[in-house]
């Protein structure tokens, strides 16, 4: 320990990652080549962060869970490649129910944002200020948070979701959609965001056609799904969204009434 930051002689840190002053790196940490730690950062143990991350001063990672059935069981969190995490973000460790909590690659974590135990952010993702998430959530490929969202723990949010700022969630979101108010409902599909990710005219008309039938067609869920798989081609994304739907345990958002 020195008067600049505190590495722990057990850490394994790649040697030309950058660690600023007054930063805290405890034991059984591992933080790949490239990366950029910033001052004030504090990572505790059972830590795993990927080559070419960069972590804002007041980030803590590793912090164990706020989560009262933790009883100090081995741990961990772990960070993909080219993830950004902004000032003062929180992620905490998993528990015994899975182990890890589990970031995924090429994400934007903003400032304040808290990831509570045992979620799953895949790649591409976007969580934007003050956007929290309780435990056990599931965020698919290239979703979408605006600022100060929250999210109920157990949830499912599917791939290209886009959950608009203030946006508290208490279903499951199912892909390619947006979704916004409080409590959630879905307000159309993510079309921009879609064609900003090279999706045909032609997907972005099915995906809405669709959720048409979900939404705006006066059936149930069930009777929806059978008219989907009755009137659609099979399809990769047709598949997709009843696969979602169909194993959602919470239920999913409701279209506006």
């Amino acid at each position: 320990m020195n008067n600049l930051n505190y590495i722990n002689p057990k850490a394994q840190i790649a040697n030309n990652v950058q660690i600023g002053a007054f930063s805290y790196i405890d034991e059984d940490v591992v933080i790949g080549e490239g990366t950029i730690i910033e001052p004030n950062v504090t990572i505790y143990r059972g830590t795993r962060i990927g080559r070419n991350c960069h972590i804002f001063p007041g980030a803590v990672i590793g912090a164990i869970p706020q989560d009262l059935k933790f009883a100090g069981e081995y741990t961990t969190v772990e960070i993909g490649d080219y993830t950004t995490i902004r000032e003062c973000s929180t992620i905490n460790r998993g528990t015994i129910a899975s182990g890890t909590t589990r970031i995924g690659t090429h994400n934007l974590i903003m400032a304040y944002v808290h990831i509570a135990h045992d979620c799953v952010i895949g790649n591409h993702c976007i969580l934007s200020n003050a956007t929290n998430l309780a435990g056990h959530i599931v965020v698919e490929d290239f979703v979408v948070f605006g600022g100060m969202c929250a999210a109920h723990q157990f949830l499912k949010i599917g791939k290209h979701a886009f959950i608009a700022g203030g946006t508290m969630l208490r279903k499951d979101v199912p892909p390619y959609i947006l979704a916004a108010k409080d409590p959630a409902v879905f307000t159309g599909i993510n079309s921009l965001g879609l064609k900003r990710r090279n999706f045909s005219l032609e997907q972005v008309h099915l995906i809405q056609d669709v959720y048409r039938y979900l939404f705006n067609s006066g059936l149930n869920t069930t009777q929806a799904i059978d008219k989907i798989l009755e009137d659609f081609e099979w399809s990769e994304i047709r598949e997709e969204i009843i696969t979602f739907i169909s194993n959602s345990e919470r239920g999913i958002v409701k279209g506006i009434s």
